[in-house]
C-alpha cells in the first residue's frame, strides 16, 4: 500500500493548495489526491484530464406517487424543512430525513437515492490524480473523503506508486478526521497570525489523536518574525518537526495566474529551492519507515 501525505492546515487561505501542486511537481512521481471535495481547486493548478466519472450517492429525496397520494397534509404539516406540497416535492429543501415516508397513511412517498456529488479518476501532467467534488447542499463529505483516498490506493497499486499525497480541506472538521485517519504524515501548513497560530494547534491536536507524524511548514513567515518564532517554539515544545519556512512573493501569484505550479513557472527560483528540500526531508521520513 502507498504512504499517505496529506498537506493540511487549520484555516483557509495557508497556501496549502499551492504548496500541494508544488510538491506533486517536484515528485513527478506520485499519486494526487484532492480531498478538500466541498471546494475542490487542486485541479486549478493541475489541470488534469478526467478518465472516469462515477456518481457519489450519499442523501436521499421524497417521492410522492400522485396515483396512490390523497393529498391529506400530513407529511406537509410534519415536514420541518417545508419541502414537501402534495403532491410535489422541493428537491433543493428536502434533506432525506424520511419523516414524511414514515407517517405517510397510504405509503404514497418513497425515499429515493439522489446524487450527492461526483467522484473522478484523472490524470494530469505529473501523473494520476483522484478527486471528487460535493455537490452545494449535500452531505457526507467525509464518506466522499474516504472514496477519494480508495481510489487513489487503487490507482497507486495500479501504477506501481509508492506515495500518496493529499490535498486535504481546512480545519478540523469530519472530512478532515477522513483524511488524516490512517496516514502516515501529516504536514500542516500554516501562517504567522494569531488565527493561523490557533488553528494550527487544533490540528496538531487532532494529528495527534490519531496518531500521525506532524510537520510544520510556515507560509508567508516574513509578514510576522515575532509570530514565526513563536510557531518554532511550539513545535518544538510539542516535539513536533519544524519543516521549513516560505517567505512571501509575488512570485506565488503569478505562477497561479499563469496555471503552473511554482517548479515549473521558475524552477530556480529561491522558493522552489526551498520547497525541494523540504519534500526531500518528507521523503526521507517515508523512507525511514
Amino acid at each position: 500500500m502507498a504512504v499517505e501525505i496529506a498537506i493540511i492546515s487549520g484555516k483557509g487561505g495557508t497556501g496549502k493548495t499551492t504548496i500541494a501542486a508544488a510538491f506533486t511537481a517536484i515528485s513527478h512521481n506520485l499519486v494526487t489526491a484532492d480531498c478538500d471535495v466541498d471546494a475542490p481547486d487542486l485541479h486549478i493548478l493541475l489541470q488534469p484530464e478526467t478518465k472516469k466519472t462515477a456518481e457519489f450517492q450519499s442523501s436521499k429525496v421524497a417521492l410522492i406517487n400522485p396515483e396512490t397520494c390523497t393529498e391529506c397534509g400530513l407529511c406537509e404539516e410534519k415536514c420541518r424543512f417545508e419541502a414537501i406540497h402534495p403532491p410535489r416535492v422541493n428537491a433543493i429543501s428536502c434533506e432525506g430525513c424520511g419523516v414524511c415516508a414514515y407517517i405517510c397513511p397510504e405509503k404514497a412517498i418513497e425515499m429515493k437515492p439522489r446524487t450527492s456529488g461526483f467522484l473522478y479518476e484523472s490524470m494530469t501532467r505529473f501523473g494520476p490524480m483522484s478527486h471528487a467534488k460535493l455537490l452545494p447542499g449535500e452531505g457526507n463529505s467525509g464518506k466522499l473523503v474516504t472514496e477519494v483516498r480508495r481510489q487513489a490506493q487503487e490507482l497507486a497499486r495500479s501504477n506501481d506508486q509508492d506515495i500518496t499525497l493529499i490535498d486535504g480541506s481546512p480545519g478540523i472538521g469530519c472530512p478532515v478526521i477522513a483524511t488524516v485517519s490512517g496516514i502516515k504524515l501529516g504536514v500542516i501548513v500554516t501562517e504567522p497570525t494569531l488565527s493561523g497560530i490557533h488553528d494550527m494547534e487544533r490540528v496538531m491536536t487532532l494529528l495527534e489523536r490519531f496518531r500521525v507524524h506532524t510537520m510544520v511548514l510556515v507560509n508567508k513567515c516574513d509578514l510576522n518574525s515575532e509570530n514565526t518564532q513563536r510557531i518554532e517554539q511550539i513545535c518544538a515544545k510539542n516535539g513536533v518537526e519544524f519543516l521549513g519556512k516560505i517567505p512571501f512573493d509575488s512570485i506565488m501569484t503569478e505562477s497561479m495566474v499563469a496555471a503552473k505550479t511554482l517548479p515549473e513557472f521558475d524552477p530556480n527560483h529561491m522558493i522552489t529551492h526551498s520547497l525541494k528540500s523540504m519534500w526531500d526531508k518528507i521523503t526521507e521520513f517515508v523512507s525511514s519507515e
